[in-house]
């Protein structure tokens, strides 16, 4: 890939969040996440107008790694407990990259949040939840670097190009790419599609328009986490 075409690609994962101040109520300093090593997500994803009309259903597992990016998989993982990623599209992909999701807000990348409080305000560190105007503006810190590599299957977080912006939205590679590893040390490496990856590589194929947007939709249908 020429310097040009990553330029590009890398612009293609900065997400423009618009959001409205609103009331907040004060959260305790220390967060609570999980504490294991690893936890799995099962996300059931169609390619279609909606569930009724798909024909079949793509499953994939997602193993997060807790130890390599303890924020972001515990975000991963509460986002999806909470039903966050429930009816969410994949709204934007690129054949050999990737396939972008996550936006629960607006559905088409321009929002979505951390679920909680992280220590971060719109890529701002503050001490503590109530000096952020808005739950809206919850992000996360950067955690990329963890000598994880964007490989095949890799799950990593999208955000804008400024610093510990992540949000709600990620990216999944595909398994037929080789590494891009240009991405490494930007964007946080927090799981890996350990089953179904063929689905991702399916799923990265399908016709777009010029926005890199799905023509026929492709819908995180549901996803669970384990126990």
């Amino acid at each position: 890939m020429s310097a040009t075409n990553k330029t590009i690609a890398f612009l293609i994962l900065v997400l423009f969040t618009f959001s409205t101040p609103g009331c907040l109520e004060d959260l305790a300093d220390e967060v609570e996440i999980y504490q294991g090593e690893t936890s799995t997500v099962t996300m059931e994803i169609v390619h279609a107008e909606s569930a009724a009309n798909a024909t079949s259903t793509y499953t994939i597992e997602i193993e997060l790694y807790h130890d390599a990016a303890p924020n972001h998989a515990d975000n991963f993982r509460k986002h999806t407990q909470q039903g966050n990623y429930d009816n969410v599209t994949f709204h934007r992909i690129i054949d050999d990259f990737m396939i972008q999701g996550g936006d629960f807000q607006s559905n088409n990348g321009q929002g979505g949040y951390a679920v909680q409080w992280y220590g971060y305000c719109d890529g701002e560190a503050m001490e503590q939840a109530s000096d952020c105007s808005s739950e809206t503006l919850y992000t996360l810190p950067d955690e990329a670097n963890n000598n994880l590599t964007h490989l095949p299957c890799m799950l990593s977080m999208a955000k804008t190009s400024q610093p510990n912006t992540g949000g709600s939205q990620f990216f999944i590679m595909p398994g037929d790419i080789t590494q891009h590893t240009w991405l490494d040390g930007i964007h946080t490496i927090f799981g890996k599609v350990i089953s179904g990856c063929e689905h991702v590589t399916t799923l990265s194929e399908v016709a777009t328009d010029g926005n890199d947007r799905p023509v026929v939709p492709v819908i995180i249908v549901n996803a669970t986490a384990s126990e």
